[in-house]
């Protein structure tokens, strides 16, 4: 029996654990979260996590719990669709659901470690760092130049018991600023990003309730009725933190794994999806293959694909929250919602 420890509890630790053969490894988890959370945004499950959650055998489970995204517009900060982005069989899951099934699918034999973990654990096994962006692995084995990096964006996000209206689900783009409103478990799910002083660490939720309910005070009706009915005790705040790019997931004896290899910001929302992605595949290597093998393999398949996610996710970020090209940034939008009206009413008489 070969010895993985997995330092971090969250989506990818969990994954990982679910997905290891029992008969080939002792898996230990620490994690210094002693009950899974209670409040948790909604996270998108585009079909590269479907496949995985498949693999888990948490895909039924999830969509059970879960609506349909369906479409959703990129808008201006008053709401005027600019694109309509389908979304197919894409859903959404509460994290808190999402770690609930997970936490499910790990293996009795798997030997649980309720600690906050400041030195790594010893012995000859795998070290697995799935703690997070501010991963205290990647600090011990990689080195204090791959501490997070702050940015400027604040996140304050939640969800709220009524029902979000089909021709208000989007994102919204204002000038520095960006609201997205979406469908969720029994109401709606909503998120808000603007560059923010609060923090960086700490920050009171109704502080920042604050700040957005002011922030937004121009924005559209939608907005605004939202965040009316927002309660800090739905809502999460948070400064934006990213990982800067690694040359390898693999180290000697440890490896990387979601938001401590390559955590991005927000924007693409690829984040859980690329982390549920690491576990399987890891899992899958180190299930068939020796572990040098499996970790070289696990690093050629996922480090430049992960790394090409957190690029858009910037640039994305970079163009949503846009302040003083934000003018510039609309007009093209509209001349391209204009140029797709003109062709799909062409197309429509048959010219």
């Amino acid at each position: 029996m070969e010895a993985i420890s997995i330092v971090g509890g969250g989506i990818a630790g969990l994954a990982l654990a679910a997905c290891l053969d029992p008969s080939r490894f002792e898996v230990s988890i620490y994690e210094k979260r002693p009950e899974l959370p209670t409040v948790g945004t909604v996270l998108a499950m585009w079909p590269n996590a479907q496949r995985a959650l498949a693999r888990v055998g948490v895909l039924a489970g999830a969509r059970a719990v879960s609506p349909v995204l369906g479409n959703g517009s990129i808008r201006d900060a008053a709401g005027k669709p600019w694109i309509t982005v389908r979304g197919g069989e894409l859903f959404g899951i509460s994290r808190v659901d999402l770690l609930r099934l997970l936490d499910g699918a790990v293996p009795g034999t798997v030997r649980r470690v309720a600690a906050h973990v400041r030195e790594l654990p010893g012995g000859a096994g795998l070290l697995v760092g799935a703690d997070g962006v501010h991963s205290v692995v990647r600090r011990e084995v990689w080195g204090t130049a791959t501490d997070a990096r702050l940015t400027s964006a604040l996140a304050v996000r939640g969800t709220i018991p009524s029902k979000v209206d089909a021709d208000e689900v989007g994102e919204y783009w204002g000038r520095g600023d960006l609201f997205g409103i979406a469908a969720a478990p029994g109401g709606t799910n909503w998120y808000g990003s603007w560059s923010s002083q609060l923090g960086p660490t700490g920050i009171d939720v109704e502080e920042a309730l604050v700040q957005a309910r002011r922030r937004f005070a121009g924005h559209a009706p939608a907005i605004r009725e939202v965040l009316a009915t927002a309660s800090p005790e739905l809502s999460l705040a948070q400064r934006i933190w990213t990982t800067p790019p690694l040359r390898s997931y693999v180290r000697g004896a440890a490896v990387l794994v979601g938001d401590a290899a390559h955590a991005m910001t927000p924007n693409l929302g690829r984040g859980a999806c690329e982390s549920l992605v690491d576990a399987v595949v890891l899992a899958d290597l180190l299930n068939s293959l020796p572990r040098d093998k499996a970790l070289a393999a696990y690093n050629r398949q996922r480090r430049l694909r992960t790394r090409a996610v957190s690029l858009g996710s910037t640039a994305m970020m970079k163009v949503a929250l846009a302040e003083g090209a934000q003018p510039l940034r609309d007009r093209l939008l509209n001349l391209a919602r204009r140029r797709h009206e003109r062709a799909a009413v062409g197309s429509g008489s048959g010219t």
